[in-house]
């Protein structure tokens, strides 16, 4: 059954769903059979998951979903009973459907008799990219999604700790938009939980996006990076947890989660991501998916089960040998400065230069971590 992502009068069709989307709303497909009931109330369905052969009125849905999330965070070990825990908040669907389960899970925990797993709703971290409107109407959006809901959320700016914004920083020469934007929130979503003493960080990473990253590496043989791809990569010295609860997700479910809940999201992709080639990658699975409803699962799962754990033997211990403090910031690098603050470095170098960029905000650059540098691991 083909996917689609019509306008805002589907949305307005759904049976008990909120208003639409403020650009966009995404609505279930039709069913060629005709009307469906509730796989698990018997009400009339709204939502059909082809991939999974079930379809769910709206209540339910959100409850499949805060369930599937629920399992894979339980059976992945992501998060444990008193950890403090932070989402990355991009003001998309993935991100704030993640913040909304979440948040719901510590509600129904806290009326719960057992011991919390959530002590109280987790707070979100928003980067501020620097890429003009698009960030401004993102971190608009999230903002208004955590004082709606009273939720604790951080904001870091990219230009305040990079020395430019990504669009800035690419346009340097020291990588591309994505590369430099990747490194980016990896880093300083890093450096902010170690600093602000955070156990792990959450990521709104669905199925859709770890299956094209997994076809990417896959085509080039990447063995490294297939060694790295899974749901959860686990803490060290001087790296936090981190964990993809959707990983599991589409994203359509995750868009539909939103509909359904009333979520306001931005829609549109980032403009820095044009001819990105995972996106690519996106669309052919999207179409192997339309021919072959649950072959995307099949093929990132089976993954996960056969061949990664082989990769992990084989090289793990060989990946971490190499570690040791950065220089500049105490970050575990391979070399002597990480690849942020070299880049840093690189923006700084062109200022000086007076290579037309424009000049460093108070405070800019690479800073060191609030705590001592990390020890050396491996």
């Amino acid at each position: 059954m083909t996917e689609h992502a019509p306008g805002r009068e589907d949305a307005a069709a759904l049976p008990g769903a909120a208003p639409a989307n403020t650009w966009r709303a995404v609505a279930p497909p039709r069913s060629r059979r005709g009307p469906r009931r509730c796989v698990r109330c018997r009400q009339p369905a709204v939502v059909e998951l082809p991939g999974q052969r079930t379809a769910f009125c709206p209540p339910c849905y959100l409850h499949h979903v805060r369930q599937k999330v629920a399992r894979t965070m339980a059976e992945g070990h992501m998060l444990r009973r008193g950890e403090r825990a932070v989402v990355a908040v991009s003001g998309g669907k993935d991100s704030l459907c993640l913040w909304d389960v979440l948040a719901t899970a510590a509600e129904a925990d806290a009326t719960d008799e057992a011991p919390p797993l959530l002590e109280a709703p987790p707070a979100g971290v928003y980067l501020d990219l620097g890429i003009g409107e698009y960030s401004a109407r993102s971190r608009e959006t999230v903002e208004r999604f955590a004082e709606a809901r009273g939720l604790p959320l951080h904001v870091v700016a990219v230009a305040e700790e990079l020395g430019a914004g990504i669009p800035e920083a690419a346009r340097s020469g020291a990588r591309s938009a994505c590369g430099v934007c990747g490194l980016s929130k990896r880093h300083l979503l890093n450096r902010f939980a170690l600093a602000e003493g955070y156990d792990v960080v959450l990521t709104g990473h669905n199925l859709d996006d770890e299956a094209a990253v997994l076809l990417g590496n896959v085509l080039q043989w990447d063995l490294e990076q297939l060694r790295r791809q899974r749901p959860v990569l686990e803490g060290r010295p001087g790296l936090v947890r981190r964990a993809k609860p959707l990983v599991r997700t589409t994203e359509w479910e995750t868009a539909a989660y939103c509909v359904v809940a009333g979520i306001d999201y931005v829609v549109e992709e980032c403009p820095m991501a044009e001819g990105n080639r995972h996106l690519v990658y996106k669309d052919l699975l999207a179409r192997l998916e339309d021919r072959a409803p649950g072959i995307r699962s099949a093929f990132h799962r089976g993954f996960l089960r056969r061949l990664q754990p082989l990769l992990e033997d084989q090289l793990g211990e060989q990946s971490l040998a190499g570690l040791q403090p950065c220089a500049r910031c105490g970050a575990p690098t391979t070399g002597e400065v990480c690849a942020f603050c070299r880049v840093a470095e690189r923006l700084a170098a062109r200022r000086e230069a007076g290579d037309g960029a424009e000049p460093l905000s108070a405070g800019a650059g690479p800073r060191p971590p609030a705590g001592p540098p990390p020890s050396r691991t491996g």
